[in-house]
């Protein structure tokens, strides 16, 4: 799992049909240490309708087709959560 935040929306008006009815998200991978979101940004299914601005859980792989509840469908990033808070460590989380 990767911390990210929601940098967009993306509307495809033709897709992959296994691919309907799911919404999808740009996502930025934040580093938690730092908070800077220095990493390529990815596009993800949205199964719990986060919002532009939000940060969030992400899964990728074949946990992110799990999520989705079909291994079958052609996704390689999936928002599993909307992080409320965030707490480190005073080390940095032991890094």
């Amino acid at each position: 799992m990767r911390i990210a935040k929601v940098i967009g929306n993306i509307w495809a008006t033709r897709k992959e049909e296994r691919l309907a009815g799911l919404k999808l998200l740009i996502v930025r991978p934040l580093d938690v240490c730092s908070g800077s979101c220095d990493r390529a940004p990815v596009v993800a299914a949205d199964l719990i309708g986060a919002g532009v601005g939000e940060t969030v859980i992400v899964v990728s792989g074949s946990s992110a087709r799990s999520a989705v509840g079909d291994m079958s469908i052609p996704v390689d990033a999936t928002v599993v959560g909307i992080v409320d808070d965030l707490e480190l460590a005073g080390d940095g989380g032991g890094r």
